[in-house]
């Protein structure tokens, strides 16, 4: 695979033969030679890919929220909104064109790396059950792959300096963010 830099010097790749230009600034990228060109109005991050030795995981951002300690913490975001205590969600500069079109008001879906968390347990003993139950039945951080879920208000979204103000959250001050995902009530709320 032939790299080569693109308008502005950003680095680019060509893909079945054909250059991805850069657009806006942001550089277009592909993972091989089989990846499909992009369509109109579509825009690749920039940069070097990300090393894929494994899930190919990589951090977007962080969380940025007044919990301290693990104690500190709410146990959920239903107490988390209790508390009355709204946090920001920091993108690191390269992913943040992927927040254009966010807005105020809009719930969206935060997936994190609970870091901290233990990776080792099958079943749980939580402090409010009877016994143990599998991990798979409990929300609980501790989990083969720590991946937190959090649905959580947009309060205000700041795209140039990749700020988002939310509601709540139930997670520690740093921890990693995977990804954002929109929540669509068509979609993702369960029939009745």
């Amino acid at each position: 695979m032939q790299a080569i830099f693109g308008e502005r010097g950003a680095f680019a790749k060509t893909v079945r033969g054909q250059v991805l230009p850069a657009l806006g600034g942001l550089a277009m990228t592909a993972s091989d030679q089989s990846a499909p060109a992009v369509r109109p109005g579509e825009v690749r991050f920039d940069g070097p890919e990300p090393n894929y030795d494994d899930a190919g995981l990589v951090f977007i951002g962080r969380v940025r929220s007044p919990w301290v300690s693990r104690d500190d913490c709410p146990k959920n975001l239903s107490d988390a909104r209790e508390r009355g205590q709204p946090a920001r969600v920091e993108i690191d500069t390269r992913w943040r064109g992927a927040l254009t079109g966010l807005g105020v008001d809009r719930w969206v879906f935060l997936l994190t790396w609970l870091d901290g968390a233990e990776r080792d347990l099958a079943l749980q003993a939580p402090r409010h059950a009877d016994g143990p139950r599998g991990t798979f039945t409990l929300r609980s951080p501790v989990r083969p792959n720590p991946i937190g879920l959090h649905l959580v208000r947009l309060l205000s979204v700041d795209v140039h300096a990749g700020i988002l103000t939310i509601d709540a959250i139930d997670v520690r001050d740093g921890t990693p963010l995977v990804d954002i995902k929109p929540y669509l009530a068509a979609i993702d709320a369960p029939p009745e």
